[in-house]
């Protein structure tokens, strides 16, 4: 699969919150607020990006050549965690109001599974390290763009008149749902039309 058939894929086709329902927790708890939704995305895509190399890389170069690849997924986890922690570090001394604002959802990308969810992916596609690398950022960017339509939409439900039964958790799964209908759209035929 050529890098822009990758791309396409994890951002639209197989959007990992609309499409494959992984990563709900921060999905539905930070996108009430656009900017946190936005910081949130952009550390979740850090952290896929980087995690997908650094456990191709892991997997490749350590579990194979020692023939212990039934320990993927813990090792995979872990390499996620000391990630997390990294980001952690570097949101609190930059930006204090975005580590307030995205308080426990930011250490909850460790135990997010669509985080986990693409690094497996791309070591059972058996992509390249590059491959693996874009897969990452790509499935990232699809979190993004979800996280900022909800968050852009759930704002605006805010200020509109919703039936007292469905304020809060309730519009925002209807919203979601929705969104994962209109992402639908976006399936393997279009992709093979637009790529040959």
């Amino acid at each position: 699969m050529t890098y822009v058939g990758i791309l396409i894929t994890f951002v639209f086709v197989n959007n990992f919150i609309l499409t494959q329902f992984l990563g709900l927790c921060p999905f539905i708890g930070v996108s009430k607020n656009v900017d946190a939704a936005v910081g949130m995305g952009f550390a979740v895509t850090f952290v896929m990006s980087i995690a997908s190399l650094a456990t191709w890389a892991i997997y490749n170069l350590v579990l194979i050549p020692l023939g212990i690849t039934f320990l993927q997924t813990i090792t995979f986890i872990l390499v996620i965690a000391g990630l997390v922690q990294f980001v952690e570090m570097i949101i609190q001394k930059t930006s204090p109001p975005l580590y307030k604002a995205l308080g426990i959802y930011l250490p909850l990308i460790t135990t997010n599974c669509a985080v986990l969810g693409i690094a497996l992916i791309a070591v059972r596609s058996d992509y390249n390290a590059l491959e693996s690398f874009v897969a990452g950022f790509s499935a990232g960017l699809g979190f993004l763009l979800v996280m900022i339509l909800m968050s852009t939409v759930r704002e605006k439900l805010d200020v509109e008149w919703v039936p007292k039964p469905l304020r809060g958790i309730p519009i925002a799964f209807i919203t979601g749902g929705l969104m994962a209908l209109a992402f639908m759209a976006f399936d393997r035929a279009l992709l093979k039309n637009i790529l040959g």
